[in-house]
C-alpha cells in the first residue's frame, strides 16, 4: 500500500490558453480540500497528415500525460475547447489509447468531471461535455457536475452548467475567464477532490 499523497488528475488539451486556464482555476479548487493534491497535464497536438512530431516534452506549459500518472489518480477532471460540439481531437486521440487502463479497471469507481470552452456563445458546450463523459462512464468512472446547491450555477449569465464548467472565449474579443466562471471551476475541482477522497478510502 502506497503512503503518497493522493491526487487528482486535472487532464486538458488547450489551443488558445482558455482551456489552460479554467484547468489553473479547476487545481486551485482541487488544492482547497486537504489530503489530496492536483497534478496538471495536457496532451501533444496531432496532425492528419503526419505521425507524432512533438518531442516527449513541451516546451512550455504543463507536462504531457502518461499512461500511468491517468491509471493511479484518485480523480479525474477532464478540459477540452469545443469542436463542432465535441472535445478536441488530441484529447480523444489520447483517450483512444487507454484501452489497458479500461482492461485493468484502474478507473473503476473513481469520481471524474469535465469542462470546456468554446469560441462561440452557442457552439455545443453541453453537447461538448456530455459526449466528454461518454469514455469515462467506459472506464467505470463515477460522473460528477456541478449541483445546483452551488450558488453561482443560478445566477451566471456567462459559463456554467450542471454538466461542468464552461467558458465563452469569444474568439475576436477573447473574453477572460469571469469571477463567476473561477468560481465555479474552483468548486468542480474541489468537489471531485472531496469525492475522491470519500471514494478512495
Amino acid at each position: 500500500m502506497t503512503t503518497e499523497q493522493p491526487y487528482v488528475l486535472v487532464l486538458y488539451y488547450s489551443r488558445h490558453g482558455a482551456t489552460k486556464e479554467m484547468a489553473m482555476q479547476i487545481a486551485r479548487g482541487v488544492e482547497k480540500v486537504n489530503g489530496i493534491r492536483s497534478l496538471i497535464r495536457t496532451v501533444p497536438a496531432i496532425s492528419a497528415t503526419c505521425e507524432a512530431t512533438e518531442s516527449d516534452i513541451p516546451t512550455e506549459g504543463a507536462l504531457y500525460c502518461t499512461s500511468e500518472e491517468l491509471k493511479n489518480c484518485a480523480g479525474l477532471l477532464l478540459g477540452s475547447p469545443t469542436r463542432f460540439g465535441n472535445m478536441a481531437a488530441p484529447l480523444k486521440y489520447f483517450l483512444d489509447g487507454t484501452s489497458d487502463i479500461w482492461l485493468s479497471g484502474a478507473l473503476n469507481d473513481k469520481p471524474a468531471g469535465v469542462f470546456t470552452s468554446t469560441g462561440s456563445l452557442h457552439g455545443g458546450q453541453e453537447s461538448t461535455l456530455l459526449t466528454m463523459m461518454l469514455p469515462l462512464l467506459h472506464q467505470g468512472m463515477v460522473i460528477s457536475g456541478i449541483p445546483y446547491s452551488v450558488g453561482e450555477l443560478n445566477t451566471t449569465a456567462e459559463g456554467g452548467t450542471p454538466y461542468g464548467a464552461s467558458h465563452w472565449a469569444h474568439d475576436a474579443q477573447k473574453n477572460t475567464l469571469s469571477a463567476t466562471e473561477q468560481t465555479l471551476c474552483q468548486k468542480q475541482g474541489q468537489r471531485v477532490a472531496e469525492l475522491a477522497l470519500k471514494l478512495n478510502r
